[in-house]
């Protein structure tokens, strides 16, 4: 995949940018997360989330109900250049689906709000996770913001 980078603007502020790309995925842009880079994108829908991860595409009839957006760790979208690049971050979306999909099929919310933050610290790094609101994890798993909430701070303790 070539380098065709279309994040971040330097011209314009976090806020901005958000705001470009949820356009940009409402107007049915098609991009990829870039898959060099340790970085993704969730994206709020009315009543749930979804997690883009390295490589994913997002945008097209996917995603126009996108209302706003989480960047993870240092976002970089590119433009897919042709077909089997599209057709390969098809692939990996589906991937980044199932993968949050084995985490919601635990019955129990607490564990559900636990796996998901241990897998973005193992995804990521705890300093990223850590940056992230409550609510994008909770409704990543269907749980509670205060759920996640929960399950961070009783972390936290056990770490001191």
């Amino acid at each position: 995949m070539t380098q065709d980078n279309i994040t971040p603007t330097p011209n314009l502020d976090k806020d901005s940018q958000n705001t470009q790309i949820v356009l940009d995925l409402q107007d049915k842009k098609l991009l990829v997360v870039n898959s060099r880079r340790r970085n993704g994108l969730i994206l709020y829908k009315h009543y749930h989330a979804e997690f883009a991860g390295p490589g994913a595409v997002v945008g097209s009839v996917f995603d126009t109900d996108v209302t706003h957006i989480a960047p993870v760790g240092d976002l970089s979208l590119v433009v897919p250049q042709n077909k089997a690049e599209r057709e390969r971050a098809y692939l990996i979306r589906r991937q980044w689906v199932r993968l949050i999909k084995q985490i919601t099929d635990n019955p129990e919310p607490m564990q559900r709000a636990k796996m998901i933050l241990n897998q973005f610290e193992n995804w990521f790094d705890a300093s990223t996770a850590s940056h992230l609101p409550d609510e994008a994890f909770a409704r990543l798993v269907g749980v509670l913001p205060k759920t996640v909430s929960k399950v961070r701070r009783a972390e936290h303790r056990i770490e001191l």
